[in-house]
């Protein structure tokens, strides 16, 4: 039986299986794809992480991320306002990002298993069953949710967003373009938007926010963007000046921000399945990182494979996790409703010119602080 089983190798699987692997656990992680593969996602990380990642031998260096210090700010009309980034960030693809924290997370000891659905997990007898459609059943005394914003599992656990219809679609390219190295872009257009950033490589992260009904209104991405995100001048410019690098656009349906809770039958969530924030934000990234640290600091402080009060851990997961990003992801939620409409996008604009202290306060809010 293994102490611990993360389901997902993402940003939060990956930091767990690290800190956890490196602690002497005997981790098992799961991924259903096989490395390196590129995920929808901006792709920038807050500063606010650099002191965490370094202290655990994770820091990118190697990569040469993007050193991101400001913020643009477009309206549906195609009217702007730039600020600085208080803290700033990096910019680094999760194809490259996520392949140097796997193997680090080998590096550790973590035991990694790819092109490895879950089929389901069921919590009996006080461990985990966890089958596994090619590889049979696994068990562990603990288990990690970290398999991103939705999958099979949570209809398995009934969860309640899962049951709702979202009418959000993410979008993302790599391109190459001229572009500053150090800004980072978000470009209203009716019924969402894109932000665009420094990556490693001299390449650029493009990724989009829309709605499903465009999408069945214009019958295809490329007519979808040509109808709508066109309509910033913006947008248009970079579709027509920029070197699209990918194949095919990475495409995600259903993403949805409602509140979810970080433990569920006994399954300790991390990441985007423990609570996902607004992509505008900038911030999702960091968050995973910064839940995966805490979620480690606990079991590592109420674990032992003999006995351990595993509703003490649950419940103090629970309060810390709610505590660090609860009001962060309020108020992401809320300061959505800024942007993705000619109206609310100009007002959007205007708060960023000649309300810079309130700007930076919601800059603020949505970041934490270094850890």
């Amino acid at each position: 039986m293994k102490d611990l089983i993360i389901i997902g190798g993402g940003l939060a699987g990956l930091i767990n299986a690290i800190r956890l692997g490196e602690a002497g656990l005997d981790v098992l992680l799961l991924e259903k794809k096989t490395y390196p593969f590129h995920r929808v996602c901006g792709e920038y990380i807050s500063n606010e992480v650099v002191p965490f990642l370094e202290s655990i031998n994770a820091f990118p260096y190697e990569l040469e991320p993007s050193s991101i210090r400001e913020f643009t700010l477009t309206a549906c009309s195609g009217a702007s306002a730039s600020m600085p980034l208080d803290l700033g960030g990096f910019g680094v693809s999760r194809y490259a990002l996520d392949q140097f924290l796997y193997q680090r997370a080998k590096q550790v000891g973590a035991e990694i298993w790819q092109q490895t659905a879950v089929q389901s997990v069921d919590f009996v007898e006080d461990h985990f069953q966890v089958t596994l459609p090619q590889n049979g059943l696994v068990e562990a005394k603990l288990v990690i949710g970290a398999y991103g914003k939705r999958a099979r599992l949570d209809k398995q656990l009934s969860r309640p967003f899962i049951q709702q219809h979202s009418p959000y679609i993410g979008v993302k390219y790599h391109v190459r373009v001229d572009f500053p190295d150090d800004v980072i872009a978000l470009h209203n257009f009716p019924g969402g938007y894109c932000g665009i950033s420094r990556v490693e490589d001299g390449r650029y992260n493009v990724c989009y926010l829309g709605t499903r009904a465009q999408l069945r209104k214009y019958g295809s991405i490329e007519a979808m963007e040509a109808k709508v995100l066109h309509q910033n001048l913006f947008l248009r410019n970079l579709w027509s000046n920029a070197e699209f690098l990918l194949d095919q656009p990475e495409v995600i349906n259903e993403i949805s921000f409602a509140p979810k809770q970080p433990v569920v039958d006994h399954i300790l969530m991390s990441g985007d399945t423990a609570g996902l924030i607004t992509p505008l934000c900038g911030n999702g990234m960091a968050m995973a990182i910064h839940s995966a640290k805490i979620l480690s600091d606990l079991v590592l402080q109420h674990y032992s494979p003999t006995s351990f009060d595993r509703i003490a851990l649950e419940t103090e997961y629970t309060t810390t996790w709610k505590k660090q990003f609860a009001a962060r992801l309020w108020v992401g939620r809320n300061t959505q409703k800024l942007f993705g409409t000619k109206v609310s996008s100009e007002i959007g604009v205007q708060l960023v010119k000649r309300w810079r202290s309130v700007a930076r306060s919601i800059m603020q809010y949505t970041h934490g602080e270094p850890f």
